[in-house]
């Protein structure tokens, strides 16, 4: 909650400071208009370029809501069928993200790294470390087409190669169970079984109802109800813990299922340098010509242009 509130605090204070900076500039420009002066007019152009480019920045930010956007990510590169020519075509795309980070300043560390036989790789694994990582780099999941000549055919043929980007949300391992007490049903009952005559003349067994999962765990082994209590609410905490155990995971396969096959008709980005030379993103159909730039690591018009679509998407599902 507290994180919360310090994030919409930020954006806050953010859009009140481009705010002010928009109504000097408007002042400004009045009295540039006013005295002809070209000077001041090609300064508040410049610094209206600046807000322009902090407000996509924000709106961009806006758009990082999701639980793990905050995160950092852990990126996986498979090469598809293909040999040598998919494998040099993975350690491209490794290189492109390296690059993508370095230029947003966020930390990487590789975790597993496996060579092809020629050349390229077969499959890499590093982590990114910074704020909205996976936020950015969820955009990227899925399959990479690349069309070019070969240079490893001494015929000089097109080839076209795939390779998969799997991207993941780096979770925290110490999982937190709170509990509160209004979620929770308590009732004490009468032990059943051996016991002696105490078990049976008290209400010493304990069972307990989380209301919001429905998980029921009881406890009556013990003479004491409060006894009872404390291994009934370990065993609660133990189950929940296991339940938001097994529900990251299944997040996990999720983000992995819905990649699809390595392979022609799945891919989300085409990166094109034979017959011409085109980078287009076939889920927001956004193209560049410049594609040595983009596989220097110039990814943002990309990113920012999937997550647009996306809040778009949304938009219009709820309006429906």
């Amino acid at each position: 909650m507290l994180k919360e509130r310090s994030s919409l605090l930020e954006i806050l204070e953010e859009w009140q400071k481009l705010l002010q900076e928009f109504e000097e500039c408007d002042l400004l420009l009045s009295m540039a208009l006013e005295e002809n002066d070209e000077g001041t007019m090609e300064e508040v152009q410049q610094k209206l370029r600046g807000i322009r480019k902090s407000l996509r920045a924000l709106e961009l930010r806006q758009m990082l809501g999701d639980e793990n956007d905050e995160h950092n990510a852990i990126v996986s590169i498979n090469a598809g069928a293909g040999g040598t020519e998919a494998q040099d075509w993975a350690e491209m795309l490794l290189r492109m993200y390296l690059r993508w980070c370095e230029r947003k300043n966020y930390k990487t560390e590789m975790v597993d790294l496996l060579e092809g036989e020629e050349a390229g790789i077969k499959n890499a694994t590093f982590t990114v470390t910074g704020r909205f990582a996976y936020g950015y780099l969820k955009a990227e999941i899925g399959i990479h087409r690349l069309v070019r000549i070969s240079p490893y055919d001494a015929s000089g043929r097109r080839h076209t190669s795939f390779a998969a980007v799997f991207v993941y949300p780096e979770l925290d391992d110490q999982i937190v169970i709170d509990i509160k007490s209004s979620d929770l049903r308590i009732d004490t009952y009468r032990a059943s079984g051996a016991g002696g005559q105490h078990v049976n003349k008290t209400s010493s067994a304990v069972r307990i109802t989380h209301l919001p999962t429905g998980i029921v765990v009881q406890c009556q082994n013990e003479k004491s109800q409060h006894r009872n209590r404390d291994i009934a609410m370990k065993i609660l905490r133990s189950r929940l813990h296991e339940r938001e155990r097994q529900a990251q995971q299944d997040k996990m396969q999720e983000i992995h299922d819905n990649l699809g096959d390595i392979a022609w008709g799945n891919q989300i980005r085409s990166y094109v340098l034979q017959p011409y030379r085109l980078v287009k993103d076939h889920r927001s159909n956004t193209e560049r010509g410049d594609v040595e730039s983009v596989l220097d690591g110039d990814l943002d018009e990309f990113i920012e242009a999937y997550l647009l679509s996306q809040v778009s998407s949304r938009e219009r599902n709820v309006a429906a």
